[in-house]
């Protein structure tokens, strides 16, 4: 992303930030707030009290990245990245990854996009994530916890992603264009039901849809349509493990307990189920 004004907004004023590439990369507001990138290229703005929710931490990170690089998800990919090019048809794409991760998504569906400008910010509670989302081209990764007010412009996004993440609807509709599309992504029943209880790995409850649908609708977003996508995935006891410790089974179990697990498990198909979500603001 080249210097100048931007749509991201200062988390102490809300003024419109202005990326600066010199003397140090930083993003500044009038008010005189400014935020310096860190040496690996992303921004935090969560100074001070920070979060109370826990960030992956990099061994997570670098399992999520690791599984990811080998392809388990690139379907899902197809499916966002197709939804995204039938649905907006301009020049320009400015995307808002709220719960962004390494930013693989963002950075498949940038790569399947026809349009010749993009324009994203990717946010995430972890530094470590971050420190990968920094690389995907066109993008600005925030450290940021995606429950409080987004730091982008009203009506500055065409597309809101939120694949496994919280989801802010009401922040979701206010940043959305009016012709905007947000796409949300969560795992159905039978996702990897097949390893859950071996793994230690969280169960995804039923009803899930029609709670989505009902929330977002409540803050001003329609839902369009939903998409079921189920496959069966091989996984080598390797996959198995990045695949149980890149979640919320990092956090509670050490990754020599979920290695152990994983090697006595050994190759297993396992199931690979999600939902996909279109909603767009209503009029």
């Amino acid at each position: 992303m080249s210097s100048g004004t931007t749509t991201i907004t200062c988390p102490v004023c809300e003024q419109t930030l202005s990326l600066d590439e010199t003397p140090r990369r930083s993003l500044n507001c009038e008010s005189g707030h400014r935020f310096d990138a860190a040496k690996q290229g992303y921004f935090n703005f969560l100074t001070g009290k920070g979060t109370n929710f826990l960030e992956d931490t990099s061994a997570m990170v670098q399992a999520r990245d690791a599984f990811q690089s080998k392809g388990h998800y690139e379907p899902l990919v197809l499916v966002l990245s197709k939804l995204i090019n039938d649905h907006h048809e301009a020049s320009t794409l400015d995307v808002l990854d709220a719960g962004a991760g390494t930013g693989y998504y963002l950075a498949k569906i940038l790569e399947h996009s026809p349009a010749p400008r993009h324009d994203a910010l990717a946010l995430d509670i972890s530094r470590y994530a971050m420190r990968k989302a920094a690389k995907v081209p066109a993008t600005l990764a925030v450290v940021w916890d995606v429950w409080r007010k987004l730091p982008t412009a009203d009506q500055s996004r065409d597309v809101v992603l939120n694949c496994f993440a919280p989801h802010n609807p009401a922040e979701f509709r206010r940043v959305l264009r009016p012709n905007g599309l947000c796409l949300v992504v969560t795992g159905e029943p039978d996702h990897l039901n097949e390893v859950i209880e071996p793994l230690g790995m969280l169960s995804v409850a039923e009803g899930k849809q029609a709670a989505l649908a009902e929330k977002f609708g409540a803050e001003g977003l329609r839902h369009v349509e939903s998409q079921k996508l189920s496959y069966q995935m091989d996984l080598q006891s390797e996959d198995l493990f990045n695949l149980a410790f890149m979640g919320p089974a990092g956090h509670h179990f050490s990754p020599e307990t979920l290695e152990q697990q994983a090697l006595a498990l050994g190759p297993q198909q396992v199931t690979a189920s999600f939902g996909v979500h279109a909603f767009v603001p209503q009029a």
